[in-house]
């Protein structure tokens, strides 16, 4: 994996010989990404500055080195991800006659020549692969941007007075010596909605995120000719790759075919996509938490090695959050070569600190502390590893797809006053009374009511009492801080395109709907960046076999009823799955990858908690209301209610604000 920045000035505020110097503090920033190279080439003359750090991982020689320049000398890139059918593409090249005399083995040199061969568009959608890069057309003076489809690989943009930049990280654009970045009130509340900033929007103003499945193109001449940006909004850019689309011809396109012939067929584009993705010049492995999704991917990748894969765990010493033993035994059975590690309160503790600078900008998805710490394990083996990400969103893993429009319905069939009482009721009991309740009532029935953290189920349960419709129900499943009692001041409501409902698709059912958000959403904003940045961190490439788009495509042609089949998720998956390891080793409740922040919040992070949500201090700077932040910090030390997430991303947003002095 890689870092990528560069900056555009074609009305020349830079002076010449401080481009290079520019560019390489920018790269310098991304260190992390990519400690075994670096490059930086700048043209004075057209105003354009790029830079690269490398994580060497296909083609480990010079021959990889960026910023590449194509053998027709025209273009110029800088690129960050894999390409995982960069042979095929340098057949079809070769056959074309369209090649090169090339110089090395690298995915690089073959996206430059597919691009001068193919043109643009042409050229992205027929790359296979997880990607960000910037393109600088030295002909047209013209810079492109393009990103991957699901949005695996971050890419950053924006305007810092007339001068255009960009980066995989906004600590790279931070760089930039006419940085003077001022915080969107208004994207601070979506953050606290969401615990993520979703695209195009960033914690700053006219800085934004370039959207999956997308690329732009920014003439030099327009800013040039104007010697101001066109916009302080997000550039229109142009689709080479549509979720919407996808889904939508999913359902008009499904194949008839047996539920073993599903099976057959998904066990199949898995096993050619792990084959791929295995490919590498450096040690690969593969993240194993012992669920379905993790275990499938390692399944399939060991019954194509002639070695033991090498796979990763961590443990807690908290049971209820603890999967290391359940990955040991699919570990064993699958005969992989295992290495796990219990990690302590302290050594979790101790990321906390890191989180600002790792993530660039508020980010409170609470599992991005394991998430970096088995990234700093396996980057002690290996340089790539696999996980399993993707798997619940695209086959139906999450609860809210199980349960969820059975749910609403009971909600909607009932009046508003009984729903009221319910509320009050269900609330009126706190998380950890519920705990118990339901902790006896397992010793007494034989672990029936065993359930992982009950008590905050059934106050998310409580608040969906309050729906009265489908958008409200699904938002009130997703949200921390709901939008109408977000405690940040003076914002106004963003349009997010990805859950925009005149620009989704049309589907059949509820819980298609659910999963399609959850896709363009939840997996790129929250789950893509999370993996990124902790993984980058620890200088590890991280691959998501359920991404590759040709699985997306395929997922969504599988009838519903394969996918949440007698009351279980990822059915189809499952079976898969159960060829290869017995379903006793796999069937249990779902975890997830989490950390009890909510008992860390009242114990060893009490103090600096409390320094963060200070009074005085949320009142001087502006942005926060205190009243309902204290009402709520209150509330969860005395343990009358659990609001480790609400308070998680007010904490994360203070840290991050506090790192930036």
């Amino acid at each position: 994996m890689c870092g990528l920045t560069g900056f555009l000035d074609p009305t020349y505020q830079t002076r010449p010989d401080q481009f290079e110097v520019i560019t390489s503090k920018m790269t310098a920033s991304l260190y992390h990404r990519g400690p075994d190279d670096s490059g930086v080439w700048c043209d004075v003359k057209s105003g354009i500055a790029l830079g690269h750090r490398r994580l060497s991982v296909v083609d480990l020689s010079s021959k990889g080195h960026q910023p590449m320049h194509s053998s027709c000398e025209r273009y110029c890139l800088v690129y960050n991800g894999e390409l995982y059918n960069h042979h095929e593409i340098r057949n079809e090249l070769e056959g074309l006659s369209a090649s090169p005399n090339w110089r090395g083995n690298s995915d690089t040199e073959v996206i430059l020549e597919a691009i001068s061969c193919w043109g643009l568009k042409a050229a992205l959608e027929r790359f296979v692969g997880m990607f960000a890069f910037a393109l600088w057309d030295k002909r047209d003076r013209v810079i492109c941007l393009a990103r991957d489809r699901i949005g695996e690989k971050p890419l950053y943009y924006g305007w810092l007075g007339n001068i255009f930049v960009f980066g995989s990280e906004l600590k790279a654009i931070r760089e930039h010596p006419a940085w003077c970045g001022e915080i969107n009130r208004d994207t601070l509340a979506l953050f606290l909605q969401y615990g993520y900033i979703p695209a195009p929007y960033s914690i700053y103003k006219n800085i934004f995120k370039l959207l999956p499945g997308t690329f732009l193109s920014l003439p030099c001449q327009e800013i040039s000719d104007s010697g101001k940006p066109t916009s302080l909004s997000p550039l229109p850019a142009e689709k080479y790759w549509s979720a919407r689309d996808v889904a939508e011809a999913g359902q008009d396109e499904t194949i008839l075919l047996s539920s073993q012939g599903y099976t057959d067929e998904l066990e199949k584009l898995l096993k050619k996509v792990i084959k791929q993705q295995l490919v590498a010049d450096v040690p690969v492995g593969a993240f194993l938490s012992g669920g379905i999704d993790s275990s499938a991917i390692v399944a399939l990748a060991q019954v194509q090695s002639s070695i033991p894969v090498k796979t990763f765990t961590i443990g807690f010493e908290e049971e209820m959050f603890d999967e290391a033993k359940y990955a040991k035994r699919v570990a064993r059975h699958l005969g992989t070569d295992h290495t796990e590690y219990y990690v302590t309160s302290n050594e979790a503790l101790e990321v906390i600190p890191k989180l600002p600078h790792m993530y660039d900008e508020p980010f409170s998805d609470v599992s991005q502390i394991p998430t970096f710490l088995i990234a700093q394990l396996a980057r002690q083996h290996v340089t790539v590893s696999l996980s399993g990400d993707g798997g619940d969103e695209l086959f139906g893993g999450y609860n809210r797809h199980l349960w969820g429009v059975s749910v609403l319905k009971r909600i909607l069939n009932n009046p508003r006053w009984l729903r009221k009482a319910a509320f009050k009721g269900l609330v009126g009991i706190s998380p950890l009374a519920w705990n118990k309740m339901f902790k006896l009532l397992g010793s007494l029935f034989f672990g029936k009511f065993k359930q992982v953290n009950p008590g905050e189920k059934i106050h998310k349960l409580a608040e969906l009492l309050k729906s009265n419709s489908e958008a409200e129900f699904y938002l009130k499943l997703t949200s921390y801080w709901q939008l109408a009692s977000s405690p940040v001041l003076n914002w106004n409501p963003l349009t997010i395109p990805a859950t925009d409902s005149d620009q989704g698709p049309h589907l059949q059912n509820f819980t298609e709907q659910m999963m399609y958000l959850d896709m363009v959403s939840y997996l790129p904003d929250d789950i893509m960046v999370k993996v990124d940045r902790a993984t980058m961190a620890a200088s590890l490439e991280s691959r998501a076999p359920f991404l590759d788009h040709r699985v997306v495509e395929y997922a969504w042609k599988i009838p519903l009823d394969l996918k949440i089949c007698s009351g279980q998720g990822k059915w189809l998956l499952r079976q898969v799955l159960y060829k290869y390891v017995p379903r006793e080793l796999i069937e249990r409740p779902k975890m997830g990858f989490a950390v009890p922040i909510d008992s860390w919040l009242r114990g060893p992070l009490r103090d600096w908690a409390e320094s963060l949500l200070d009074v005085g201090k949320l009142a001087e700077d502006q942005y926060l209301d205190p009243v309902p932040i204290r009402k709520k910090w209150a509330e969860h030390i005395s343990g009358k209610k659990n609001w480790q997430y609400h308070l998680w991303a007010v904490l994360m947003f203070q840290a991050w604000r506090e790192s930036q002095n």
